[in-house]
């Protein structure tokens, strides 16, 4: 069995949005026929990004759903579900701040011992 691949033209809006970009990156000494071939670029590159929008938002939505049916379902499993799904993340601090406080503390304490016995 042959799978059919569905061609779709793009909406009237996506090839206007498309011509309208194409003419205003358009340089001088461009044709026509290139400024057209500019367009279909431009007018795949927003057609693919709306395909990868709708697939993030049905990723979304599949995720929103589970959540929903996760919290639907007894404490004790939904426990469990979440104690596995989030493991424990562990926040590493930068060393530098820490020795840069710790010296200008140290700094502050000499100087104030020393401006007050002089």
């Amino acid at each position: 069995m042959t799978t059919i691949k569905k061609h779709t033209t793009p909406s009237a809006e996506t090839q206007i949005e498309a011509l309208r970009v194409a003419k205003a990156t358009q340089k001088e000494g461009q044709t026509k026929e290139q400024t057209k071939l500019i367009a279909q670029g431009i007018q795949k590159g927003i057609e693919q990004y709306k395909k990868q929008q709708k697939a993030k938002a049905r990723e979304r939505d599949k995720l929103k759903k589970k959540h929903a049916q996760s919290k639907n379902t007894s404490p004790e499993i939904a426990a469990t579900t979440t104690a596995n799904a989030n493991p424990n993340i562990i926040y590493k601090q930068h060393w530098l701040p820490w020795t840069i406080t710790l010296v200008s503390w140290i700094g502050f304490g000499l100087y104030f011992v020393y401006t007050r016995t002089l």
